[in-house]
């Protein structure tokens, strides 16, 4: 895999021809800039992608920052280490955006990775069709990274009603109980489906539940025509990854602006 050529097609399709993430939310994109308007309250909101230089960038920040702020929402602007100007994250700060944790952009080749599941005794994956299955995925998020789901909830229940062919999502039960849960997302037109989740909770680390639907993921993706499965990776999940065959192309970090009006979390 050439990592030039792919993360120029992952900047081309996903950022600068970036797909909505959610029903009725819109895509605006001007020469320089592109970002995602939610349609409702849980909506994610926020700059995929810019092409600026020193000269443009104080003024497309705080026009951002106008924007949003007039409508009372937080939003995220998010960096890519190879984005410029190369102080972006410095002009960034200075305008009152918040950095959160660093993530690494990973790519693989589905062809090249592994699809079948192997999952511990008494394991058995569920996929989500119902509004109760969701309730499952979120109960995991919450069990698995100690944060609040209820935007997550929200917005996955609306995607499943309105949109349910941009995702799949899927929850491992063990004892009747969700252990771990994972969803991709699908994207139309491109070559990306993106993995999201991903979550065990304490007592089921260890044991191959999340490489397992990493395969099955890839399976779904394979079937679906998709060549490539991106992940927005943090620091526990990238060694899992890399042995599995994806591999960095770049490190991303969300930078969120919360209004004084507005302390809504602005997680996908």
């Amino acid at each position: 895999m050439d990592h030039d050529e792919v993360l120029a097609l992952f900047v081309r399709q996903m950022r600068r021809g970036a797909p909505a993430d959610a029903p009725g939310a819109r895509v605006e994109r001007a020469d320089d800039l592109v970002r995602q308007v939610g349609a409702a309250g849980d909506d994610w909101n926020g700059v995929v992608w810019s092409d600026l230089d020193r000269a443009t960038a104080d003024e497309a920040i705080a026009a951002q920052v106008r924007y949003f702020t007039s409508r009372g929402r937080a939003f995220e602007w998010k960096l890519y280490a190879h984005d410029r100007p190369d102080d972006l994250a410095a002009r960034l700060r200075a305008a009152g955006f918040t950095p959160e944790d660093e993530e690494t952009l990973m790519v693989a080749e589905i062809s090249g990775l592994p699809t079948g599941v192997e999952l511990p005794e008494g394991v058995r994956l569920h996929p989500v069709t119902e509004p109760g299955d969701v309730d499952l995925v979120a109960d995991v998020h919450e069990q698995a990274f100690g944060t609040s789901s209820a935007g997550l909830r929200n917005r996955l229940h609306a995607q499943l009603a309105r949109s349910p062919e941009t995702v799949s999502m899927t929850v491992a039960m063990a004892d009747g109980l969700p252990v771990c849960a994972a969803r991709m997302e699908l994207h139309p037109g491109t070559d990306f489906a993106g993995l999201w989740g991903g979550g065990t909770v304490a007592a089921w680390r260890g044991r191959g539940i999340y490489r397992a639907l990493v395969a099955h993921r890839a399976r779904i993706a394979a079937d679906r025509g998709y060549r490539y499965l991106q992940v927005d990776a943090s620091s526990q999940s990238r060694p899992i990854l890399q042995r599995l065959g994806f591999v960095p192309l770049s490190t991303t970090t969300p930078y969120v602006y919360r209004p004084a009006t507005d302390q809504r979390a602005t997680d996908q």
